[in-house]
């Protein structure tokens, strides 16, 4: 088992101007790690840096060349916790190929070329981590999800063939797989709300698992309430089961709140 010690580590945290890369930072800070913070805002990078001394690096990782800079600049990295997503639900019909591009980079191919890229070293110390935070959208599809299902269900099985590649080199992956969480992510991004009946977890709470992720060398961890994590499990098994029961629970209403909110933010 490859276990890591945060303490002492040098961690690269992507997405970290969000509400969910905040929580991170400090669960991360607070185990005694190095931070270096990356994302679009430097204004909430800033803040990362006064509060956590954390060192700030303005990325877009929608452009390839900014993400192997990315890598140079952030140096020897102990532990990656690729956070970064672009919300990308809505009807497919409505992106244009430059927006499922974008999507797609951000949400896939960078944490992917990331890992390429902070991965040898790790393997050469003979330790290391490498973090992917996906979403319970990559264990069972849904309704005006299906570019950000692809994504998230892509994200899983690079995680979860990565840690079989890395298996015996002292290098741990894996997988935080939020469900909806509350006042962060897509639902708060995109203005819509959960299902009625569906509850929702902290930003804190997904920093918690990804902790567990890292000290315990856990291959996925599921930061859901259990209905959710269940669903989530039978849907992937049977996902004509889980359609036919998603159409019933969740209403049109809640499909044109996200449909409509993500053409504002485009």
């Amino acid at each position: 088992m490859a276990l890591t010690n945060i303490s002492g580590s040098t961690v690269l945290l992507t997405g970290a101007s969000g509400g969910i890369g905040h929580a991170l930072a400090r669960a991360l800070a607070a185990r005694g790690a190095s931070l270096v913070v990356t994302g679009r805002r430097a204004d909430a990078l800033e803040e990362l840096e006064k509060s956590l001394g954390a060192r700030p690096v303005v990325a877009d990782l929608s452009d390839r060349e900014a993400v192997e800079r990315l890598a140079e600049q952030a140096g020897p990295v102990d532990i990656l916790v690729a956070n970064a997503a672009l919300p990308a639900s809505g009807d497919l019909l409505d992106y244009t190929p430059e927006q499922i591009d974008r999507s797609l980079e951000v949400n896939l191919r960078a944490p992917l070329m990331l890992s390429r890229l902070l991965a040898p070293r790790m393997v050469a110390q003979g330790r290391g981590h490498l973090v992917m935070i996906g979403s319970i959208s990559g264990r069972t599809a849904s309704p005006a999800t299906s570019l950000y299902s692809a994504a998230k269900f892509g994200l899983r099985g690079f995680a979860l063939a990565l840690r079989q590649d890395l298996h015996g080199t002292g290098v741990g992956v894996s997988l935080v797989q939020p469900g909806f969480v509350r006042h962060a992510g897509m639902f708060a991004d995109t203005g819509a709300t959960p299902p009625a009946g569906i509850r929702t977890v902290s930003p804190e709470q997904v920093a918690v698992g990804t902790i567990k992720a890292i000290e315990r060398d856990r291959t996925e961890v599921n930061v859901a309430p259990a209905e959710l994590r269940l669903g989530s499990a039978i849907g992937g098994l049977f996902p004509t089961l889980a359609a036919t029961v998603q159409r019933k629970a969740a209403p049109d209403l809640l499909v044109q709140q996200i449909t409509a909110a993500q053409r504002e933010k485009r």
